[in-house]
Formats: C-alpha cells, sequence, structure tokens
C-alpha cells in the first residue's frame, strides 16, 4: 500500500494548498492530521482491496455506501459535495461558455496575440513542419530512423521479456520480413497529445509516415518548443507496408494504400 499511500498524500496536500488549510472540506479531509499522517491513517485502515467488502457496498447499493465507516468511503463522503459543487460550477461558468462562444473566444485572442500564440487544440486542421533529424543524449548520436531488424534486436537484449518482447506474429515472420526496413523516425515537428494518428506528408505530397508519440525530451512541449533533443516520433510508410505484406497478410490493402489495384477490384 505504499503506493496508494503516497499518492494520497500528494493529492491531500494539493487540496490543502489550493483550498487552503483553513477549508472546511481540508479539515474534514484530514482531521488535524498532517498531509502524511491522514494518508497513512486512510490507506492503512481501509478493506476496500478486498473482494468481499466491495461486493457486500455494490449488493447493499447506496444504502450500504452511506452507511459504511471504511475511512476512504467516509473521506469520500466528505469531499464529494464540494467536489461536485466545483464540477457544477465548472460546466456552466466555463465549460459550457467555451463550448457555446469557443469561436468568438478564439477570434478574440487571435485579434490579442496575432501568430504569437497559438490557438487551443479543438480538434480544428492545423499544420506543424519540422526536418527528420537526430540528436545527440549523454554524448551520444541517436540516430533518426530505427529499423526492423532493429525492433528484434531491442526485444533479444532486453531477454524478449515484457515490455519489450514482440507478438509471436512478428517473431513467426521474422525471416520473411527485409530487415533493412525503415520502421520509426524522429522529427522535429511540434506536436503535442491528440497528434497520434496524424499523417506525415513530404515536400512531395507522400504520406511517408503516421505520427504516434514523442521522446520523453519532448515533455516540455507542453509548455515551450525545444528542438535541441526534443523529437516526435513516426511510424514510417515503408514499416507499415513491409508489416501488412509480410506479418499481417494484409496485401490488399498494402496494394491499396500503394495506389495499386488489386485483383479483386479489377475483377469488378
Amino acid at each position: 500500500k505504499n503506493f496508494q499511500t503516497v499518492t494520497l498524500a500528494d493529492s491531500l496536500a494539493q487540496l490543502q494548498e489550493n483550498l487552503g488549510a483553513d477549508n472546511a472540506t481540508v479539515k474534514a479531509a484530514l482531521g488535524g492530521k498532517s498531509t502524511e499522517d491522514a494518508a497513512k491513517e486512510l490507506i492503512g485502515g481501509t478493506k476496500l482491496e478486498e473482494v468481499a467488502v466491495r461486493k457486500q457496498l455494490y449488493e447493499g447499493g447506496k444504502a450500504a455506501v452511506e452507511a459504511s465507516v471504511d475511512p476512504l468511503i467516509v473521506l469520500m463522503r466528505n469531499v464529494d459535495p464540494a467536489a461536485r459543487a466545483v464540477r457544477k460550477r465548472f460546466d456552466d461558468e466555463v465549460d459550457a461558455v467555451e463550448r457555446r462562444d469557443g469561436a468568438a473566444i478564439a477570434k478574440a485572442r487571435f485579434a490579442l496575440s496575432g501568430f504569437n500564440q497559438p490557438p487551443d487544440a479543438t480538434f480544428t486542421l492545423r499544420l506543424s513542419y519540422g526536418a527528420v533529424k537526430g540528436y545527440e543524449e549523454n554524448g551520444k548520436k541517436i540516430p533518426y530512423f530505427t529499423t526492423m531488424g532493429g525492433a528484434y534486436q531491442h526485444a533479444e537484449e532486453h531477454g524478449s521479456q515484457p515490455p519489450y518482447k514482440l507478438a509471436e506474429s512478428w517473431t513467426k515472420m521474422k525471416s520473411k520480413l527485409t530487415l533493412t526496413t525503415p520502421l520509426n523516425y524522429v522529427s522535429t515537428a511540434d506536436i503535442i497529445g491528440g497528434n497520434s494518428g496524424s499523417p506525415t506528408v513530404n515536400k512531395r505530397g507522400e504520406v511517408v509516415g503516421i505520427i504516434f508519440d514523442g521522446n520523453i525530451q519532448s515533455l516540455v512541449w507542453n509548455f515551450f518548443f525545444d528542438d535541441r533533443q526534443g523529437r516526435a516520433v513516426h511510424v514510417d510508410s515503408r514499416g507499415i507496408i513491409e508489416s501488412l505484406r509480410k506479418i499481417y497478410g494484409a496485401g490488399a490493402l498494402a496494394d491499396e494504400l500503394m495506389g495499386a489495384k488489386t485483383a479483386a477490384a479489377t475483377a469488378k
């Protein structure tokens, strides 16, 4: 229960910091104790990890939850009314307004800041551009791409154990693959959460990959852009086609993606 104790203590500390030590909800949650001591007592005293206890609460319904003396449920009963009130106020006064007047707010922000401030991620179409290139980490040059063969090597270097173990479909078809086929590559394209699945297009208008991640150094992009080490991670189109044809038996789909007519389509 050590992890749960640490995370709960952190949550209680944030609650105290944001609302103040004299807040009624904070006082009810802590019971006069420090955040660390309260967390230890709450996690140490709860029985919610026991299946039988949870089953009893489930079968007893609302009445059982309201009558429970389990410390974590008591905590939530103390916090829930204030939390729901804040949630309702946010939904009514912030979220609803942004949903209703989002376009007007965006226009006002643009009129004030122009191109100096990027727009919010509101599912609207946007374009990011960058260069495909590697970087240096701890004095070591990190190449800009990996290969199909590199995936097998990486798994073997970690004893083919989770989370590095490759799927059986991959291990069975290794001998069929061109192992030098590029699999992933990195670029300086400025991305953020929600960009996963975005197509990557080169200057000739060709789809050359799909963005699906960023390296650890790109986490700062939530606040400011720094391309010294931060990189977006793409799966290479060549790796996609290679795996579709030789691992997943989806040659017809690969042909369609490559713009070729399949035998079935020709027959029609």
